[in-house]
């Protein structure tokens, strides 16, 4: 389960490099950003032991919390709530993720 987590964050990555690409923002909104969410999902993982016992449930619940999570500490850091961002940041998360696990499975079941 250590590469689930492993590909898990590069696709979380990957969610943070295309929002600061496309808002043009700093290498520090960068650091923030991509630690609030890491740090939400993460935490959630831990807590849910998404990557000991798996199952589609614990995945929901660590992206819908970790996620929201990641968000709420991103708007305590910044100063206010940015609600669209909370949607897209959940929206394009979970699309990275599932693509994500969808090219880990593909990759697992080559011969």
């Amino acid at each position: 389960m250590k590469k689930a987590a492993a590909w898990d964050a590069a696709a979380l990555l990957v969610f943070v490099v295309v929002g600061v690409l496309t808002h043009g923002a700093s290498a520090g909104a960068f650091v923030r950003d991509l630690l609030c969410i890491l740090g939400g999902w993460f935490a959630v993982a831990l807590v849910l032991r998404l990557y000991v016992r798996g199952g589609r449930s614990r995945l929901a619940a660590t992206w819908l919390v970790g996620v929201s999570a990641g968000v709420l500490v991103r708007a305590v850091l910044v100063g206010h709530v940015a609600y669209d961002f909370w949607g897209v940041a959940l929206a394009f998360t979970a699309l990275f993720v599932l693509v994500e696990r969808g090219l880990y499975r593909v990759a697992v079941r080559r011969p």
